[in-house]
């Protein structure tokens, strides 16, 4: 019995470290307002379209995706694997669109969920709040 309560003390410290990790970076105050459909942001006048915005440091930027035609994603530019490391930003790649990576680690994930499906980053990228009203698209946390 004291084997199985090991095993899963074990487990549960090994869970509580993964999402210690993923808290990782720091919480930068966001609240944008762009308007999608205009010609100043046309890149996310369709489907798969998407740009940079500065956000305040510490960020490094955000990526806005159109994952479809009223879903927006908003992701932190800093790499969830290494926050600190100041060269690491994440990219979305130019010929799939479909997913982000970061050069210096090889991190990869999807723009979708924002989740990991290749390199050394086990927590996804940091998503804020989106709210869109055919108009204009917030972005927030």
């Amino acid at each position: 019995m004291k084997g199985i309560f090991s095993i899963l003390f074990i487990l549960l410290a090994i869970s509580c470290d993964k999402e210690n990790q993923c808290k990782l970076l720091a919480d930068v105050p966001v609240n944008i307002t762009i308007y999608p459909n205009s010609t100043e942001y046309q890149e996310l006048n369709t489907v798969n379209g998407w740009l940079y915005l500065t956000a305040r440091k510490p960020s490094k930027g955000i990526i806005v995706y159109r994952a479809g035609p009223d879903n927006f994603k908003a992701y932190e530019r800093t790499c969830p694997h290494d926050p600190e490391n100041p060269d690491a930003r994440l990219q979305v790649d130019e010929e799939t669109v479909l997913f982000a990576y970061d050069s210096v680690c090889g991190s990869q994930f999807i723009l979708t969920s924002g989740y990991p499906f290749k390199g050394p980053a086990q927590c996804p990228m940091k998503e804020y709040r989106t709210n869109y009203n055919g108009n204009s698209l917030r972005i927030h946390n």
